[in-house]
């Protein structure tokens, strides 16, 4: 019943709860069930037994002499525990003043060292008489044990000088009663502390399915099935809380598609807008280039606002080119084009291709080759490479080395690092560490491209500032061959 349950389920702490409180009113229950029946058995017994005996000391033992002989005694004694009340007794009386005598019914069953000294004292102890004690004499009783039988001592002494009587009555069969009934009583605790469970466990199944099936709705709706809605029936707190979740996923599914919509249409005009400037920033180009060539020439009041111009052309050149790369990231139509590469021999031809040569330091092996799109990785080593000679400080460092089947390039820096609340965001887009320079060079693009390329390739790039305080660290991990990722993880994969 309990199979596959974890100590910390809700059902199972629901089903200990229910046992729990049957388990207490059960006990409570059969506990005051057994003291009643036992104060009632012991109460019924010995009234029983202490009425008849009062009443055989009225009818035999007061009609002894004053002074009985020992034979009178033991026959009275024996006449009175003939009867069916079922107990021993034992008469005292006087042959002459100061000489006791003792008749007993049983003398093998019950003697004086039987009686305890306290009811002796209590029996033998003449009391006043008054208006409200009309006797000297009272009878008083005791219940107590011989060996691990129980026993009813009770006596009583005549008016006008007549004998003591005591007498003795076993408990045994009373005990035996009760301890039936105590065994009676356990029993039905047991079979209420199992019937509770089996309870607790129907409720739980009843209460927990709902649940279950709320988990389960929002497992689906995590998963981005927003289309998820619950089943509605009843109306306690569990209908209800259903309603809430159809409602809270309603307005979920709705907000998601409307941000979908907007996203979609800002992807849309940012495509359309990098598409559009292509053409006058084509043409913008060539006559920046043309302006470029004749610039020696030029007046030199006008050379400082072209070269402005020529700079401004290209940072508005490499900034379309950057919105419309991020652009077919974001749709997810951008693709691997996969190659066999010397890494060492990319990265120098990257670092040549842009003059970096005097102010860049490689630490590669020749010969470690990689399969992977190498216009990608050369975006990625541009930025890294770029950014680190643009924010930290000469010479740059580049190291490459293999760990396993991975690619690690290393891009070091010696300037004064990354402050430690720039870090988490140094990959986000049109991120820029400076809030008062949003005019610096560069669109905010470029990590975040970088990154975007070495995640196509199923690899990562992490940012961090040098142990030694010397610098900032930017680790790029590629997979040494690129088609092993997984199909549909980062885009389709075509041949060179």
């Amino acid at each position: 019943m309990f199979a596959g349950l974890r100590f910390t389920s809700l059902r199972l702490r629901l089903v200990v709860v229910f046992a729990l409180v049957a388990l207490t009113a059960a006990v409570s229950a059969s506990g005051i069930a057994y003291w009643l029946n036992r104060e009632a058995v012991l109460t019924r017994t010995q009234d029983g037994a202490l009425g008849d005996f009062r009443q055989e000391m009225q009818n035999r033992a007061a009609t002894l002499p004053l002074r009985p002989t020992e034979e009178d005694l033991r026959r009275t004694a024996e006449q009175m525990a003939s009867g069916s009340a079922g107990y021993s007794v034992l008469l005292l009386g006087e042959r002459d003043e100061g000489k006791p005598i003792i008749g007993a019914s049983n003398p093998d069953t019950f003697t004086l060292a039987d009686v305890p000294r306290a009811l002796q004292e209590q029996v033998e102890t003449e009391r006043a008489v008054t208006e409200t004690n009309a006797h000297p004499y009272h009878l008083f009783w005791q219940r107590t044990q011989r060996g691990r039988t129980p026993y009813l001592v009770g006596g009583t002494k005549i008016d006008g000088g007549g004998p003591t009587g005591y007498m003795f009555k076993s408990l045994e069969a009373e005990r035996a009663d009760l301890n039936s009934l105590a065994w009676s009583l356990g029993i039905a605790t047991a079979l209420a502390l199992v019937g509770s469970a089996l309870l607790a466990q129907a409720a739980a199944t009843t209460v927990l399915r709902p649940v279950h099936r709320l988990g389960e709705a929002a497992r689906q709706l995590g998963e981005g099935k927003l289309d998820t809605r619950l089943r509605v029936s009843g109306t306690d707190e569990l209908a209800e809380l259903s309603r809430t979740f159809n409602s809270a996923a309603e307005s979920l599914q709705k907000k998601v598609a409307d941000m979908s919509a907007r996203e979609e249409s800002s992807r849309r005009f940012v495509a359309d807008m990098s598409h559009e400037l292509r053409t006058p920033l084509t043409a913008l180009t060539a006559v920046t280039e043309v302006l470029e060539d004749e610039q020696d020439s030029l007046d030199p009041m006008i050379a400082p606002a072209v070269a402005l111009v020529v700079s401004e052309t290209r940072r508005l050149n490499d900034l379309v080119e950057n919105l419309m790369e991020v652009t077919r990231f974001d749709a997810g139509t951008a693709r691997l084009v996969l190659d066999d590469v010397d890494v060492a021999d990319q990265v120098t031809a990257c670092i040549d291709a842009r003059a970096w040569l005097d102010a860049v330091e490689l630490d590669a092996e020749r010969g470690i080759m990689a399969r992977l799109d190498p216009r990608r990785l050369d975006v990625i080593l541009a930025n890294l490479i770029g950014n680190a000679l643009k924010h930290g400080g000469s010479p740059v460092r580049v190291a490459i080395r293999t760990e396993g089947q991975e690619l690690v390039i290393e891009v070091r820096d010696h300037g004064p690092g990354i402050p430690e609340e720039v870090l988490p965001h140094v990959f986000d887009r049109f991120y820029k560490a400076s809030a008062s320079r949003p005019r610096s060079e560069g669109s905010g693009l470029g990590l975040s491209i970088a990154m975007e390329n070495a995640l196509i390739h199923g690899g990562s790039i992490t940012a961090a500032n040098s142990p030694d305080g010397d610098g900032a660290v930017f680790v790029l991990r590629l997979p040494q061959d690129a088609e092993a990722t997984e199909d549909g993880e980062q885009g389709e994969v075509e041949e060179s």
